[in-house]
């Protein structure tokens, strides 16, 4: 397998240009963090409040660069058959079948064709290992999985690589360009934070969140555009139990229009 490489952005500029073509208004801060991930070819590991544009980076990001998009969406009790691989029993169950109708007495050779590559069914972890083209892994909202699942994280964050006892290492010839997002509503394991570059992504000044509903909900005017970011601007600053985030801006915007 030949690995495709993908023409990548060559300055902080060049992100936020890239982006700008999908309508994602990104901040300088946040684009340095995605230049230096891209260049250095670690994962990008993004914390903040819900609706502040975490998941819409990934999803952004591979429109932009033209590329497969994987997406593991996190709650309690994954795992990795959800996640990486699972082994096809049935498969597997047909091979035995048939391995006992023609008598076959290696059983070495049998083992050998129950845990081959192609009883695999290959789980977004694991796709994002074996493309031919870097693809954009987003593992979504991790602070949702158990603890355990940041462990068996690192091979993958760190190495590009999936171990599977009965079949081996599979490494990945294109690594995927992997963004982790959090709400942080639990403390995610510093081995996995120390495998990626940080970023907090917060909510958006004035300036940007009106350029944001500009590009999202056009047709509006411009007095109405500032008084739906001022109000729930204004909203941010009361004790509630979640604040809006921008999702929520441009639902009530759309309302209004």
């Amino acid at each position: 397998m030949t690995a495709q490489a993908l023409q990548l952005p060559d300055s902080v500029d060049a992100v936020v240009s890239l982006l700008a073509t999908e309508n994602y208004v990104c901040d300088r801060r946040l684009a340095t963090a995605l230049f230096l991930s891209l260049k250095l070819g670690r994962p990008l590991f993004v914390e903040g409040e819900p609706g502040v544009g975490k998941t819409e980076l990934g999803k952004t990001l591979a429109r932009a660069l033209g590329t497969l998009l994987l997406r593991v969406q996190c709650y309690e009790g994954l795992d990795v058959a959800q996640t990486a691989y699972e082994w096809n029993v049935a498969r597997q169950m047909i091979e035995i079948r048939l391995a006992e109708a023609v008598h076959e007495t290696d059983k070495q050779r049998l083992t050998q064709n129950l845990y081959a590559r192609s009883m695999l069914i290959e789980r977004p972890l694991l796709q994002a290992l074996t493309q031919e083209r870097s693809p954009v892994l987003l593992i979504d909202e991790l602070d949702r999985a158990d603890e355990p699942f940041d462990a068996f994280l690192l091979e993958v964050l760190a190495e590009n690589q999936i171990t599977i006892p009965e079949l081996g290492t599979i490494r990945a010839s294109a690594p995927p360009i992997t963004i982790i997002t959090s709400n942080r509503t639990r403390e995610i394991h510093d081995a996995l934070k120390r495998r990626c570059l940080y970023h907090w992504v917060d909510f958006p000044s004035v300036e940007r969140e009106l350029d944001i509903v500009r590009l999202k909900a056009p047709g509006a005017s411009e007095r109405l555009y500032v008084q739906v970011v001022e109000f729930v601007q204004r909203m941010r600053t009361l004790d509630l139990f979640k604040a809006p985030g921008v999702a929520e801006t441009m639902v009530f915007d759309g309302r209004l229009l």
